[in-house]
């Protein structure tokens, strides 16, 4: 499958890169600067360097040929406010354009969705994020309502807890069961759920919580 991803540089991304080639995909990145890549696997990419909130950039590293597009992007202290829905609105309105590329994307666990079974946990988890992640938090709720607003747009969600460096299981939940803050997942679970659903309909426009 002919794959661009966003994001290819961080430790959610990274993973997905790696991953993506292994299972013999095609695969597009637009990452900044071509060095911040491994150089071993730079040869095995088509990279396009550039801007994800750069329309132009965008339309590159989707064009007309791509089948999915992968979101890993994540935030930081240092990141500018809004950065995830920024670009998920840029490559939105490109796949509204000549691509009919699936939208498969990372959003986060205190983000609360229609299906989600809220219990104590849960609380904890979005007032926790509310305190000591307003940034991050307050871009993923943004990001979830924008593609809410693009219902013509395939899009599927995964959203984790804490995420943390470990080795791939390939075996965790998804769906809407209940969550609390102690809940985590590696990035190589995380990624390894997000490829999963490629070519899975199970969760079209919705946004499972991924977890052991």
């Amino acid at each position: 499958m002919k794959i661009t991803l966003f994001g290819a540089t961080g430790q959610l991304g990274s993973e997905c890169l790696r991953q993506a080639l292994s299972a013999g995909h095609e695969l597009t990145v637009l990452v900044r600067s071509a060095k911040k890549l491994p150089v071993e696997l730079r040869e095995q990419v088509h990279i396009v360097e550039g801007d994800a909130l750069c329309p132009e950039d965008v339309w590159r590293a989707i064009g007309a040929n791509a089948e999915a597009v992968l979101f890993a992007i994540g935030v930081d202290k240092r990141s500018p406010d809004d950065l995830c829905t920024d670009v998920t609105r840029t490559i939105l309105d490109t796949l509204r354009g000549d691509s009919a590329a699936r939208f498969i994307w990372c959003g986060g666990g205190s983000t609360f969705v229609e299906e989600d079974n809220i219990g104590l946990g849960a609380k904890f988890v979005r007032k926790f994020a509310e305190i000591f992640l307003s940034l991050r938090h307050v871009d993923k709720e943004h990001q979830y309502q924008l593609l809410k607003s693009y219902p013509d747009i395939v899009h599927i969600g995964v959203r984790p807890l804490q995420m943390r460096r470990g080795p791939m299981r390939g075996q965790y939940r998804l769906g809407f069961d209940r969550f609390n803050g102690f809940s985590a997942i590696s990035f190589a679970d995380c990624a390894h759920a997000m490829l999963a659903q490629l070519d899975n309909d199970e969760w079209l426009h919705k946004a499972p919580i991924v977890q052991y």
